[in-house]
């Protein structure tokens, strides 16, 4: 199998092209040839110095990141960018990314894995951008108390160093949750118009705590790293069913 092959299956399964107007993120085989012949795949979240450098070691020829190398055009391969991009083409290394895709997919996605996790049920999309989503919502399986809620995913999540914080605005005890993973507070506004208890997301904006504050919304801020695991990990089991021999690359950063 080539990382064009793989590349095809990855973005018909994650529907890419419905976020190509929508994502800073060019998703879909950013670096390397798509007739690269890949037996091993490593999988991370981010696509950094660090998590090359590890791929490259476990000898993987196609890393898969939720965040890439590139954020809008490119027009120079200099400072940061070339540090990263360097060593993929050193290694004949290729580098596959899901960016909103993977955020927004029902099942495959960020905010489904946390739902899978908070064994949510009644689930239906939320977090609008456009005319796609990049989140989900849905319900506890009983009422629980917002410290609940918060020591579940502290216990739960890959938060490194990092804790999880709470802007306790809402009720005591929660039900509804809405989620959009990663920096998810500016769907706070839609979250309190749908009625939701709390949102979880990964990490806030100054800005979020008084719209909180105003808007009778709990947020659980628990690391924009911590919530985005779940979608390469669900890819990492997707590969393993095409065969491949996989590599989990973790790197938490505690943010």
């Amino acid at each position: 199998m080539n990382a064009g092959d793989i590349a095809a299956r990855l973005d018909d399964e994650l529907d890419v092209d419905a976020y190509a107007d929508l994502d800073a993120s060019p998703n879909g085989l950013q670096v390397g040839p798509a007739e690269q012949p890949v037996d091993h795949v490593a999988v991370a979240v981010d696509a950094a110095v660090e998590t090359v450098d590890r791929a490259s070691d476990a000898g993987a020829d196609l890393l898969v990141t939720h965040h890439g190398v590139v954020w809008g055009s490119v027009e120079r391969v200099t400072g940061t960018t070339y540090r990263r991009v360097a060593p993929l083409i050193d290694d004949d290394l290729a580098l596959y990314v899901a960016h909103l895709p993977l955020d927004g997919h029902q099942s495959l996605g960020n905010a489904a894995g946390l739902a899978d996790l908070l064994d949510l049920t009644n689930r239906a999309p939320f977090g609008a951008m456009g005319p796609e989503h990049v989140g989900q919502r849905g319900t506890l399986p009983e009422p629980t108390t917002l410290s609940e809620l918060t020591g579940t995913l502290a216990s739960e999540l890959d938060t490194g160093d990092g804790s999880v914080r709470t802007l306790d605005f809402g009720p005591s005890v929660v039900e509804d949750v809405a989620i959009v993973t990663g920096s998810g507070v500016d769907w706070l506004d839609e979250a309190a118009e749908a009625g939701a208890d709390v949102l979880v997301t990964g990490e806030g904006k100054q800005q979020a705590y008084h719209e909180a504050r105003e808007a009778g919304v709990n947020v659980v801020l628990a690391g924009h790293y911590a919530t985005e695991t779940f979608g390469v990990r669900s890819l990492q089991a997707e590969l393993d069913d095409m065969g491949l021999e996989t590599t989990y690359v973790d790197c938490p950063t505690g943010l």
